[in-house]
């Protein structure tokens, strides 16, 4: 377990798996909105297996603080680029959920000789013009983190059953009750007001999108897919390298890699394995 100060703030961090030094990739697993790097408990351990995995929380998330700068994707990245060169890291995989694929890909847009490839996980990003603006005021009240808890409760699987999918959803809002209102508010801000649009809203969203230049692999759930109105092409479209690929798993929610890990595991540790020479 690791702290660093960074661009004013104490981020947390693990680093586990081979040193840097032996056969293998770097990974970067970076969590969503209201969330920590607990979310990838599932896959820590399947991943640093063959690979350094670095799981670091976001700035005013988990065990990071947030007491200076902003809560924007391009706020988040800043510091991921500063933590990977503090630690030697570079060029890496960023495993990205949610909002944590929209800095992944911020990332790999500003600090591309950081990035060796994207692994995009139902991404906080491809949503409709008139959502955004939505979403935006409805963060503007008394109590932030209840319409994060709303909004965020919206997004699981209800439709999985037992002690475990239970667990998870007990887990995911209890979590989101523990956060700061401020910071919750400026999270979802960061995502969905005015200034936010050119990194999440169709069609401006398309022009950033398209300047990966590394192989990004998306995986979705088609309900998240089909509420923004897209599919599983409209990414694969935005990615040019020849070994991008979209995944779309049906009767998931948003946190898909915690309800199928095995499966979700093996899609990205395979498409990691046929990654082209640097």
């Amino acid at each position: 377990m690791t702290y660093n100060m960074i661009n004013g703030n104490r981020l947390f961090h693990t680093d586990e798996g081979p040193a840097a030094d032996r056969e293998g990739e770097t990974l970067l697993l970076v969590h969503g909105a209201t969330c920590d790097s607990h979310d990838w408990s599932a896959q820590i351990g399947a991943f640093s297996a063959r690979h350094r995995v670095i799981a670091p929380d976001l700035r005013g998330h988990g065990r990071s603080s947030g007491l200076t700068g902003g809560q924007r994707p391009r706020d988040f990245a800043a510091d991921l680029a500063e933590l990977l060169d503090g630690v030697d890291a570079g060029p890496v995989v960023v495993v990205g959920h949610s909002l944590g694929a929209l800095v992944a890909s911020v990332l790999a847009v500003e600090h591309p000789s950081l990035v060796r490839a994207v692994v995009a996980v139902d991404p906080a990003y491809g949503f409709e013009a008139e959502f955004a603006p939505q979403l935006a005021a409805a963060f503007r009240v008394p109590d932030p983190v209840g319409t994060a808890a709303a909004v965020l409760g919206g997004l699981e699987n209800t439709a999985e059953a037992g002690p475990e999918a239970e667990a998870l959803r007990i887990q995911h809002r209890r979590r989101v009750l523990a956060m700061d209102p401020m910071t919750v508010r400026d999270v979802f801000h960061g995502l969905f007001d005015e200034a936010a649009t050119p990194l999440t809203v169709r069609p401006g969203v398309e022009a950033y999108l398209s300047r990966r230049t590394c192989p990004v692999l998306s995986l979705s759930a088609a309900d998240s897919l089909k509420a923004k109105g897209i599919d599983g092409d409209w990414e694969e479209a935005l990615t040019r390298h020849p070994h991008s690929a979209s995944v779309v798993l049906e009767g998931v929610g948003h946190w898909l890699f915690q309800e199928r890990p095995a499966e979700f595991n093996a899609l990205v540790l395979g498409w990691i394995d046929g990654l082209p020479p640097a």
